[in-house]
């Protein structure tokens, strides 16, 4: 996926400056590091013969030792009844004018509904439900496993809606103009074949698109180049270009911002995954777009009462990484000078995570020590400055905003903890939070405990992380499983039992209720305490992940919570790399590993599929400076023959079109062939997500759980 990442240098001053003082610096030439040999190449060809074939023989082996087991169907079965269960909060997505809408999944509806409610019964935890569009039926009518990826619909009326299908829950996915008021598609209205699109209204009768326009069009990451006006009643090949990155760039995705009435369709050049320029309207007729001065490095977050808010993530003059910033976007449309106006700067203990914005309000999400809090910030101030006051939610617990009621300064946000069911509240600058909806509870959480720690790294550093077991437990050593991922500024907040692991549902549920430990940890990488805990991770300081993980693995055998050989890590996508490289560096620490749609071939990851657009964070494997650290860790490239190695459970889709499943299938072999235990299962769906519905996931959390079972706790 395309991140909306960062953007460049200056606090008063013309880009075109900035380019030419860029343009000045040389780069110093790459020296090509060699490709090893790769004698299971051959599984990268993801719907060959002889790779499938290979996949269907591993499949049937892990079903065999797996789901044969006592226990495996009670688990699915009572997997399947968490994720279906229909008094699931119903999270808000667009506020339409005086309706609210909500995509929801349930037993009868594993694919999903897209619908709407008044908004004044959804805020008094009575909503009426209209069906916009249900995704199972339209899969029927169509021949289509289709999976949902969202409707941007065009304010201020939302008449006319794009909506955006998956084939199987792939990232890329068709668009079609689809109307509201007669809920059908419309004929012969905006439509774009399957694709790594990204789509925006620029007016009712324009749309500003990113897609794949045939040769030359696409990064050698995969995703669009250019973004193109698209006129209706003409044929996309008719578009005309408005801006053009390179190939060499991550990809070019669109977008718009509501400020009061006012529509600023933005245009993002990923020029790499941690570099973006944006683009805005200028403010004549013509059509044309200026790129303006928010630094390159920074992410824009939100646009409210004529500002742009950006996040730095480096620091800029005065400004320290991790702050917010305000500029004004009628100046920086025309070009002129614009100042940066500080918004809000966190405490050392504090990272800002998300932001939105109301008509007058400017919510703020913060971790603080990895715990939630809520900000109310306003531009009131002389100068144009910005008052803030903390907004009391939930102690102790996760916070999620989920949305904003802009004409009422109302914020809707969730709050949970590891043993507290998520409640939905609108939340006012002033008064108790009101609440929408709550979870019930899933489990009886009475018996059980949660802590959060501190383990100390290999260079001292302090990781928090979150300890969940049987109250009474203390006395003895039990197994434990270790959650993590270390990498993209992505931070791991503890969320409610029956949903950890991420991707393997109530997983961490019945780890706990068999008596063993739950850790989720936050190690380096993430973006638990801002930019530079990110940063402490990149490149050639990859290795501080993997320390912190072994460093919170020491101190749960150091203060007695699991020993040696019982303690399970687990990690997906990025935490693929994580897992990979801790279990091969310490096969005497971890008994057991997960490993989910992840990265595993580090030499070759920037030639499969999206890898080139994560070289920002590993580094170039061919460049010989680079792969001398990244082939230190590379989880593909430091199997040993002769190691005994812990058992690993790979699970992954044929249909990830972001990380390769070849990853998975080299790593599995190459570990085969030396004589480890591998358990692999390969879905035939669902994308990088891995689950295309409920019936996925439910299999899911139910064969981990036997995995760990027959490897940790019977040790058969």
């Amino acid at each position: 996926m395309i991140r909306a990442a960062l953007a460049g240098l200056a606090l008063c001053c013309s880009f075109s400056a900035i380019a030419a003082a860029q343009d000045d610096e040389e780069e110093a030439p790459k020296v090509a590091a060699p490709e090893p040999a790769d004698p299971y190449r051959w599984l990268e060809d993801i719907e060959g013969k002889k790779p499938l074939d290979w996949v269907r023989k591993q499949n049937e082996a892990t079903d065999k030792a797996i789901r044969s087991r006592p226990g495996f169907e009670a688990d699915r079965q009572r997997a399947r009844a968490i994720l279906d269960d229909d008094r699931q909060i119903a999270m808000p997505g667009e506020m339409m004018g005086d309706m609210i809408t909500n995509f929801w999944r349930d037993a009868a509806n594993p694919r999903g509904l897209w619908r709407q409610s008044p908004l004044d019964a959804y805020l008094a935890g009575k909503p009426v439900w209209q069906t916009l569009i249900d995704v199972d039926a339209l899969g029927k009518v169509e021949k289509q496993s289709w999976v949902w990826h969202g409707a941007d619909c065009l304010a201020p009326a939302y008449t006319r809606c794009l909506v955006s299908l998956s084939p199987g829950g792939t990232d890329a996915d068709i668009v079609r103009e689809w109307d509201r008021t007669t809920g059908k598609f419309v004929k012969d209205g905006f439509s774009l074949p399957l694709a790594k699109s990204s789509v925006t209204w620029e007016d009712a009768d324009n749309l500003l698109v990113a897609t794949d326009f045939g040769e030359g069009s696409m990064t050698t990451s995969g995703y669009p180049r250019m973004v193109k006006r698209w006129k209706r009643g003409t044929p996309v090949s008719a578009a005309q270009t408005v801006v053009e990155g390179e190939a060499a760039d991550v990809g070019m995705t669109v977008g718009a911002e509501m400020d009061g009435d006012k529509r600023w369709p933005i245009i993002s050049r990923a020029k790499s995954f941690y570099t973006t320029e944006f683009y805005i309207p200028k403010p004549y007729e013509g059509g044309e777009y200026i790129d303006t001065i928010i630094p390159e490095t920074a992410e824009l977050r939100a646009v409210i009462d004529g500002q742009a808010i950006i996040f730095l993530n480096d620091k800029e003059f005065d400004y320290p990484a991790g702050s917010l910033l305000a500029l004004p976007l009628d100046e920086m449309s025309r070009g002129d000078q614009v100042p940066f106006i500080p918004v809000m700067q966190p405490t050392a203990s504090q990272a800002i995570e998300d932001v939105a914005a109301g008509d007058d309000v400017l919510w703020v999400k913060a971790l603080d020590d990895v715990e939630g809090k809520l900000f109310a910030l306003r531009r009131d101030q002389p100068y144009g400055r910005w008052s803030q006051k903390e907004v009391p939610l939930a102690a102790n617990a996760t916070v999620q905003i989920t949305g904003t009621v802009g004409k009422r300064n109302l914020v809707l946000a969730t709050a949970e903890t590891m043993l507290q069911p998520p409640t939905l509240y609108a939340v006012g600058e002033t008064g108790a939070p009101q609440t929408i909806q709550s979870l019930p509870a899933q489990f009886d959480a009475a018996g059980m405990t949660v802590e959060k720690r501190f383990a100390t790294s290999k260079d001292g550093t302090k990781i928090p992380y979150f300890l969940v077991r049987k109250k009474g437990s203390e006395g003895a050593p039990v197994p434990a499983l270790i959650h993590a991922y270390g990498g993209f500024k992505a931070a791991q907040t503890p969320g409610y039992l029956t949903g950890q692991p991420y991707r393997a549902g109530p997983l961490g549920l019945f780890w706990v209720e068999d008596g063993n430990a739950y850790v989720l940890a936050n190690i380096r990488g993430g973006g638990e305490y801002g930019p530079l805990w990110h940063q402490a991770a990149l490149y050639e300081k990859r290795q501080n992940s993997f320390d912190d993980l072994h460093a919170v693995a020491e101190d749960l055998v150091a203060t007695g919570v699991s020993t040696k050989g019982k303690i399970a890590i687990s990690g997906r996508s990025n935490g693929g790399v994580l897992v990979g490289a801790a279990m091969e560096q310490r096969p005497d620490l971890y008994g057991a590993v997960i490993s989910g749609s992840p990265l595993k071939d580090m030499r070759r990851f920037n030639k499969l599929l999206a890898g080139a657009s994560w070289m920002d964070e590993y580094g170039d494997p061919d460049d010989a400076a680079d792969w001398a650290f990244i082939s230190k860790y590379s989880p593909y490239q430091n199997i040993r023959k002769g190691v005994k190695y812990p058992p690993i459970f790979l699970y992954l889709s044929t249909k990830d079109d972001r990380v390769h499943p070849g990853h998975a299938r080299k790593f599995a072999a190459q570990l085969m062939e030396y004589g480890n235990p591998v358990y692999y299962h390969e879905y035939t769906e669902g994308g990088h997500s891995v689950g295309a519905d409920h019936a996925e996931d439910a299999v899911r959390a139910a064969m981990l759980h036997g995995f760990l079972l027959k490897e940790l706790v019977e040790g058969k």
